[in-house]
């Protein structure tokens, strides 16, 4: 059996990867007022916080319709028996259900829809992982185990500089977002049954990543091989020098560096840093 596999957009593997593992995507879409533009396709993350700054509107995001997964569904089944769709957490998109809806409505191809409850480098990995299996010849059902194991030490901890982009975008209860405006805290944010929550309020940004690296350490202090990915909100300089940093005080640990692209950054806003890992 011949296995195809499908990530969104919000996974933000470079092209040079998705390449290389013959991963496919599927775009999600910023929207400026009346200008839609695909993530990854027709917009950059440069291009996107660029425009961010120009313009007065707040962007908002949408996921792909249901019926361009059926068009890429149908279009693979030419190629594939089964493709493995992994896409961002239900908890704040409905891309997996689509994916889900369009693969009850083809015939010629199994699909095998899978939440990876998180988003970004991390939701990457589970792609890049599954389409070297793929590569291998492993069946749809030794893939998904594998990815079910993975999600067993995938964690993700990121920091926003300002709250007000989650609150707007309805990623976390303007409660939360109020108490972290008066206390002028930046917290430290994780998903947590698919969802975006606080995990701690710390009250700067340098705090805030020692803590981040304090949890980094609790599981790559153990010497086990991992990878890990640091993920910016145009911010390259920085997360250089963080991977830098943490690479030599890890050498048993493959560090990448990813973005938080459009879609994401919409909620994240320019500034955020995050960083991603799980053991091999």
């Amino acid at each position: 059996m011949k296995t195809a596999i499908l990530t969104d957009s919000t996974a933000y593997i470079s092209e040079e990867l998705r390449e290389k593992y013959n991963i496919q995507m599927i775009p999600l879409s910023v929207n400026f007022g009346m200008d839609t533009y695909q993530e990854e396709v027709e917009i950059t993350s440069e291009q996107f916080f660029a425009k961010v700054r120009e313009k007065e509107d707040f962007p908002t995001t949408s996921q792909p319709p249901v019926g361009m997964f059926v068009e890429l569904f149908e279009k693979l089944s030419l190629e594939f028996d089964a493709v493995i769709s992994i896409h961002l957490s239900s908890g704040i998109s409905g891309t997996y259900n689509g994916a889900a809806t369009a693969g009850d409505m083809v015939d010629n191809i199994d699909v095998y829809p899978f939440d990876s409850e998180i988003s970004c480098m991390p939701q990457g990995f589970y792609a890049i992982e599954a389409a070297q299996l793929a590569q291998e010849g492993k069946t749809p059902e030794q893939i998904l185990a594998r990815l079910e194991e993975m999600q067993q030490s995938v964690r993700a901890y990121f920091m926003v500089d300002d709250l007000s982009n989650l609150q707007r975008g309805g990623r976390l209860s303007g409660a939360q977002a109020l108490i972290g405006s008066l206390l002028q805290v930046k917290p430290i944010l994780h998903f947590e049954n698919k969802v975006i929550v606080p995990f701690e309020k710390i009250r700067t940004r340098k705090k805030a990543l020692n803590r981040v690296y304090d949890l980094f350490h609790e599981d790559a202090g153990e010497n086990v091989p991992m990878k890990a990915v640091i993920i910016h909100g145009n911010r390259p300089d920085e997360a250089e020098k963080m991977k830098q940093d943490l690479g030599t005080r890890y050498p048993h640990v493959e560090f990448y560096i990813s973005y938080f692209g459009p879609v994401i950054g919409t909620h994240l806003g320019e500034g955020a840093i995050g960083l991603g890992w799980y053991r091999k």
